[in-house]
């Protein structure tokens, strides 16, 4: 886990506040005295509650017989990390290989309707035909 934050958006939050300061210091000229001491007072307040940069410390890790404290990094973390994405690569070939054998099926059962019924050659042609095979051999198999 990293626990480092960025200075660099803490110093463009710092540049983003003075901007901000500025333009309401000079837009502030124009208002009544009192409205702008209130103002002031507020940003005051406001700067008084910013947040503060945390301040990271180290954490210290007292391990016996001399042994390294480490983050992961070995060979069982890279092992564990790469086996769910051989366990999808599979899943999504085998899903591929199972389909293809549905739709083949589907293709060799219309053929076989095709060739093993008496039909006038018109019949061939019809765009509808494979659906009606279809649904006949759905209501065939009930």
């Amino acid at each position: 886990m990293n626990t480092k934050v960025p200075t660099s958006s803490f110093a463009a939050e710092d540049q983003f506040g003075r901007r901000v300061a500025a333009r309401l210091s000079d837009g502030s000229q124009e208002l009544p005295h009192d409205i702008g001491e209130r103002l002031r007072v507020a940003r005051a307040q406001a700067v008084a509650m910013r947040k503060q940069a945390p301040q990271l410390r180290s954490a210290s890790v007292v391990m016996q017989s001399g042994h390294v404290a480490t983050m992961g990094g070995g060979w069982w973390t890279r092992i564990g990390s790469v086996v769910p994405l051989l366990a999808l690569v599979a899943g999504l070939i085998t899903i591929s290989v199972m389909q293809d054998e549905d739709r083949a099926s589907e293709l060799a059962e219309v053929d076989s309707a095709l060739l093993t019924d008496d039909l006038p050659p018109a019949a061939y042609t019809d765009p509808g035909f494979a659906q009606f095979l279809k649904v006949k051999a759905d209501g065939a198999s009930d």
